[in-house]
């Protein structure tokens, strides 16, 4: 026969403890929440192991600066946050590790037909030979799809309703954006010569 293995009632509240110590203590189930999940955790999540009246922007804020000076961070993309390691340690992490698959592969042309997508989602194939001049082949577009970057969007409106494209979650994390309004500007982009003017 099977025990009956309910967890115990998670006490949000912490009422019992200063408020110091239930601060603290609600920073570790965030950092805890955190460090277990692989893709960004929203707010509404982090809500709910901490008390009602807590306030998860500031026990984040308050938990990124206690890892100050630390290997990694706490990044908010996506609509949630997550750790990553910081920048600096990239090359370390890639002279210990395998990590090639983790590696975007992405050439030039693939980022500028991603971008495109990014910045005028929804967008089908026959947007982008506009943009481009030239027929988006599958192959790309299945690549941008194998990686998660993009996925399919909303038929357009058209004869033969066809496919349109949009990006992902995970366009946002591996980017490092909260939202699509994060994006540069295209004025910025061709300031710093990545795009043509027009």
């Amino acid at each position: 026969m099977a025990k009956d293995r309910r967890a115990p009632e998670l006490d949000r509240e912490l009422a019992d403890l200063p408020p110091e110590l239930r601060w603290r203590e609600w920073m570790r189930r965030i950092e805890a929440v955190l460090f277990a999940s692989a893709s960004p955790v929203p707010r509404g999540d982090l809500a709910r192991v901490v008390g009602q009246e807590a306030p998860v922007d500031l026990l984040v804020a308050d938990l990124a600066a206690d890892l100050e000076g630390r290997a990694f961070e706490i990044a908010q993309v996506a609509g949630g946050w997550i750790f990553r390691t910081r920048a600096a340690y990239a090359p370390a992490i890639r002279a210990a590790a395998d990590v090639g698959d983790q590696l975007l592969d992405l050439n030039e042309f693939d980022i500028a037909v991603l971008a495109a997508i990014a910045y005028h989602q929804p967008i089908t194939r026959d947007g982008l030979k506009d943009i481009f001049g030239k027929e988006i082949s599958r192959d790309l577009i299945g690549r941008l799809h194998a990686q998660d970057l993009i996925g399919t969007g909303p038929r357009a409106p058209r004869r033969g309703a066809p496919y349109t494209f949009v990006t992902t979650a995970q366009f946002l994390v591996a980017f490092g954006l909260e939202t699509l309004a994060d994006l540069p500007e295209r004025e910025q982009l061709a300031d710093a010569g990545i795009v043509g003017v027009g």
